[in-house]
C-alpha cells in the first residue's frame, strides 16, 4: 500500500500516486502542527485520495506526539467522521 511520508523540507504530508501527489501543507508552531491545506490531484479525485492522506498524516503525527491544529475545511470535516483521532486534535 502507498505510504504517507512527512516532507519536512516542503513542510507538508505526501501520499505519491500513479497520476500524482495529494497533499497536506502544514506548518509548526511549539509543540503543534497546523494543518493549513489538503490538495489531491484532480486525476484522483473521488476515489478515496484525501481519506487516506488525511489518515496517515493523523497516525504520522499522533507518533510525533504532537497536536494537530485543523485550519483546512476538508480535514475539518473527515475528522467529524473519524472520531478516534480526537486525542490529538488542539483546534
Amino acid at each position: 500500500m502507498d505510504q504517507v511520508i512527512d516532507n519536512t523540507a516542503e513542510s507538508r504530508f505526501e501520499l505519491a500516486l500513479e497520476g500524482g501527489t495529494a497533499l497536506i501543507a502544514y506548518r509548526i508552531e511549539g509543540e503543534r502542527i497546523v494543518l493549513i491545506h489538503t490538495e489531491v490531484p484532480q486525476a484522483l479525485s473521488g476515489q478515496g485520495v484525501g481519506s487516506r492522506l488525511a489518515k496517515g498524516a493523523f497516525e504520522l503525527i499522533r507518533t510525533s506526539g504532537r497536536k494537530a491544529i485543523l485550519r483546512c475545511e476538508f480535514l475539518r470535516g473527515w475528522i467529524v467522521k473519524h472520531p478516534d483521532y480526537d486525542d490529538i486534535i488542539d483546534g
